[in-house]
């Protein structure tokens, strides 16, 4: 390979590579155990590397990439259960229910008890939320699409009422 093209792979790759990141998704290794046992489900055995779809519209049951409303150098992966409007019983915050603000959402690791999220924090701005894990892509032996919903126990109160009608 010549300097000239070695220079030409470099001068469009590098612009590629980061538009693609920015605009369709990466890849990011998922650490702890607050997703057992959709993700990291067996301790010990290594990481799930997860793709996360860039995105700025988000559905409950999602499971989402965020960053840390305590460290915004931290980004988290969680499970979305409530959306604005929506009333939600909490598990371990100071109110027993929280009906979720204007520009924000509640969530949870699917780990409760090992797992730093709304329970702790309250509701999320949705600005922290950055991409949808859509697919564990390593190791190979748990190839899968990641699932899209909310616990049954979890389920919105209010959400509840609205869907019967």
């Amino acid at each position: 390979m010549t300097l000239v093209e070695l220079f030409k792979t470099v001068f469009f790759g590098i612009p590629i590579g980061i538009t693609i990141i920015d605009v369709v998704g990466y890849v990011a290794r998922v650490d702890g155990v607050s997703m057992q046992p959709v993700l990291n489900p067996g301790a010990g055995k290594g990481h799930d590397y997860v793709f996360l779809k860039k995105s700025s519209h988000f559905n409950r049951g999602d499971v989402v990439c965020l960053y840390s409303p305590r460290d915004k150098d931290q980004k988290l992966i969680k499970r979305v259960i409530a959306l604005e409007g929506d009333t939600v019983k909490t598990l371990t915050y100071k109110h027993s229910s929280v009906t979720i603000p204007v520009g924000h959402c509640w969530v949870e690791g699917d780990n409760a008890s090992n797992s730093m999220d709304s329970n702790l924090f309250g509701p999320i701005a949705l600005a922290c939320l950055t991409a949808t894990a859509t697919s564990i892509v390593w190791p190979p032996s748990r190839w899968q699409f990641v699932k899209s919903f909310v616990p049954e126990h979890r389920i919105p109160e209010n959400f509840r009422i609205r869907s019967r009608d």
